[in-house]
């Protein structure tokens, strides 16, 4: 049952390969990933059973920059070469906008992480995004 519906969103678009989602952008991969990502926080807030305004404020503590840039700081020691690379490539990327909030560096390495959060679900690497959302939760909960 759970294969049905980890497979749902990504057989919207058949259309991208393996060859295709290497040509994507760090932008582009970043932008489905900041909405992959948002979508595993809420998902894991929904549990707690709290007030929709409370789930919002909650989901912001985890989707900011600043606490994006955390998370990839955090989970350096365990992400492969070619992760590492991903966020490399993601944190450098030219952006044609300023961050509104946020510290211009906390805002590159949160672009670096969503690049590599885009590109683990467009590749169908679904057990590494939840492996290192567990490792964010477990983080952010201990801390």
């Amino acid at each position: 049952m759970e294969k049905e519906y980890r497979n749902l969103f990504r057989s919207l678009n058949t259309r991208l390969d393996g060859e295709d989602i290497n040509m994507l952008s760090p932008l582009q991969l970043a932008y489905i990933g900041d909405a992959v990502f948002e979508l595993c926080v809420r998902t894991y807030l929904l549990q707690r059973e709290m007030p929709v305004k409370k789930l919002h404020d909650e989901t912001i503590k985890y989707v900011k920059a600043k606490a994006q840039s955390t998370f990839v700081h955090e989970l350096e020691g365990i992400l492969t070469e070619k992760e590492k690379y991903l966020v490399r490539r993601g944190r450098n990327a030219k952006t044609h906008s300023t961050p509104k909030n946020a510290d211009i560096m906390d805002y590159r390495y949160a672009t670096g992480f969503e690049s590599l959060i885009g590109y683990l679900y467009l590749t169908g690497q679904d057990d590494r995004v939840v492996e290192l959302f567990d490792k964010i939760i477990h983080l952010s909960t201990n801390n």
